[in-house]
């Protein structure tokens, strides 16, 4: 026992400085790092929610956007980042579930992050290019099947979301139409208003401006009800495709390792700043809604998300590269 008394003196020094450090937590500036470059949706929401946490803690959290390779690159920056809660992150589906499945990345999903909370989701939008006749989607997919191949759908990039949409149609409507991706979704867009291309999924949020000045024709949402922002548009249950359920999300991340009790405090405040009416009301107005969950309950969600999507890779035959 003796010998084991230097041993127990050492362990209660170094974490004690953890301890002291998670109590006072915080007591400096955040650093809330952005995936995006400014003014997308996820920018939006870190700067809503951002501003309200900030508030709560009596601390300020600093926006800083690190766009880059469909959000990779700022993901990779939470995973290397100092586990003491003073840097985290929200990101997106994308680079935590779609990349990582799809592509070489820098850090493990399962290994580098402490999951902190799902913060909103955002429906998929499937609409069409005004001078497609299909009215709905019974229309759509009578359309792409007297067709096979010569009807094409629009993507903001191989491997996003958006894309991965449009597999799942083809999937579940069995329907051959051919995928075109681009640079982002204000070229997919505006090829669509230009007729171009015949159809592409996008979150409601993207597309909604158009659609509500009659540029562009909604055929379904795809989440499991029917959106304020556009409520004349059916979800894709409605319409006969339960299984086309797609929904973007975003969710808020810590480095792995960061103490349990700074995570169960972010988890806490975020979840606080979030059911603030002021901060529902603002993100609703950009079509999102707000979710929040536990740490617990996030990272299984993450892992269900990840099975989904691989699945859906596998069976389209979508390109990996691992």
């Amino acid at each position: 026992m003796r010998a084991l008394r230097p041993l127990v003196v050492g362990l209660s020094l170094l974490l004690a400085p953890l301890a002291a450090q998670a109590q006072d937590f915080p007591n400096k500036p955040i650093r809330l790092i952005v995936p995006f470059p400014p003014g997308g949706p996820n920018d939006i929401i870190a700067r809503v929610v951002g501003q309200r946490m900030s508030e709560i803690f009596k601390q300020q959290l600093v926006i800083d956007n690190r766009g880059g390779q469909g959000g990779v690159l700022g993901t990779d920056m939470v995973a290397k980042a100092a586990a003491d809660g003073y840097t985290i992150g929200i990101v997106s589906a994308s680079s935590l579930v779609i990349s990582p499945t799809m592509d070489k990345v820098g850090y493990d999903v399962d290994k580098d992050f402490a999951p902190v909370t799902l913060v909103t989701t955002v429906p998929e939008m499937l609409v069409v290019a005004s001078n497609v006749p299909a009215k709905n989607m019974a229309e759509l997919v009578a359309l792409a099947k007297a067709q096979p191949g010569k009807l094409n759908f629009a993507s903001a990039g191989i491997g996003g979301l958006p894309h991965l949409a449009g597999e799942l149609f083809k999937l579940t409507a069995k329907i051959d139409i051919v995928h075109v991706p681009y640079r982002g979704a204000a070229p997919a867009i505006n090829d669509l208003l230009g007729q171009q291309v015949q159809m592409t999924f996008l979150d409601l949020p993207v597309i909604l401006p158009q659609i509500k000045a009659g540029l562009l024709r909604p055929i379904a949402l795809g989440a499991p009800e029917r959106a304020a922002t556009a409520p004349d548009v059916p979800t894709t249950a409605e319409v006969g495709m339960p299984d086309l359920l797609i929904e973007n999300w975003y969710g808020m991340i810590a480095p792995a390792g960061t103490p349990e009790k700074i995570v169960a405090t972010l988890n806490r405040v975020a979840n606080e700043a979030m059911n603030d009416p002021a901060v529902k009301q603002k993100l609703a107005e950009q079509g999102l809604t707000v979710a929040g969950d536990t740490p617990e309950a996030f990272r299984k969600f993450i892992d269900a998300e990840t099975k989904k999507w691989a699945g859906v890779i596998k069976d389209a035959g979508v390109p990996i590269e691992k």
